[in-house]
């Protein structure tokens, strides 16, 4: 699987941006899929996931009731919807696709994804 993100960019505080993940290869119905995002100096953390048919989704205390993590199958491809953007969401964002159980011990660990997109920088000013 081949996973691309984009729609990265420089914000206000208080704007909005949505990321999209488009894969090719292989149907993304037969994953998991989850956004990371790392800031400088910062480790890799997990931001949000999704399950295989979209029916359940989950998310860092610190985005909640901010961000929206949605698919759409039929187009392979996996969104991320950032509202109330804050300077500290500033990152490189992430997706990637994992083949795992979805559970929040799996689907939070960055080392159970097996394929990653090469990320997309978002920066919000204060």
């Amino acid at each position: 699987v081949q996973l691309q993100a984009f729609g990265g960019g420089m914000v206000q505080a208080g704007g909005s941006l949505r990321l999209s993940c488009a894969a090719s290869g292989r149907t993304l119905s037969s994953y998991t899929m989850g956004w990371f995002r790392q800031a400088p100096g910062k480790e890799r953390e997990f931001v949000a996931a999704i399950r295989r048919n979209g029916d359940s989704t989950d998310y860092v205390d610190s985005v909640k009731g901010r961000f929206t993590i949605s698919r759409d199958n039929n187009k392979n491809t996996v969104y991320l919807q950032m509202n109330s953007l804050k300077p500290e969401d500033t990152a490189v964002y992430y997706c990637a696709a994992a083949p795992i159980y979805y559970s929040r011990s799996n689907y939070s660990t960055s080392s159970n994804y097996d394929y990653w997109g090469h990320g997309t920088l978002v920066t919000v000013s204060s």
